[in-house]
């Protein structure tokens, strides 16, 4: 039985390896999102005053996290929003396509309140994986930062 923590990193070359960890496939796409946002900044200090909305679809479970993520780093690279607070409300397959409805909270990234780590440019199709271990899903994937 995997022990269960939200996220951690891996070695990897050049980017950052991501591995994540949910108790369900909806919690797995909002751990992989904070660990994403975790590499930007301190999270614990980014307050939920901003909401968006997500929908987005994939031809497969990793599609749907690259999607999902690169959705959230949209809004960052548009608005300067970073966020803290991720719920995916539901992920579900209507014929041959997943679909995800989920919301992110955060707010402008401000230098002089939050900590500036690594910039993460990109997700990327490297190394992604998703896969179901006992009770416990994991998703592995590599930023380009």
């Amino acid at each position: 039985m995997l022990k269960y923590v939200p996220f951690e990193y891996r070695e990897h070359t050049a980017d950052i390896l991501v591995v994540a960890y949910g108790r369900s496939l909806e919690e797995l796409f909002e751990n992989a999102a904070l660990a994403v946002f975790e590499i930007m900044t301190d999270t614990k200090r980014v307050d939920a005053r901003v909401k968006r909305e997500i929908k987005c679809s994939g031809i497969d479970l990793e599609n749907l996290l690259y999607k999902w993520i690169e959705d959230l780093l949209f809004y960052f690279d548009s608005e300067g929003l970073v966020f803290s607070r991720f719920k995916v409300h539901r992920i579900q397959k209507i014929d041959d396509e997943y679909m995800l409805e989920g919301e992110a909270w955060g707010e402008e990234f401000n230098p002089e309140k939050h900590e500036s780590r690594t910039l993460v440019k990109a997700v990327t199709y490297a190394q992604m994986s998703i896969s179901k271990v006992d009770s416990l899903w994991r998703a592995s994937f590599v930023v380009d930062i």
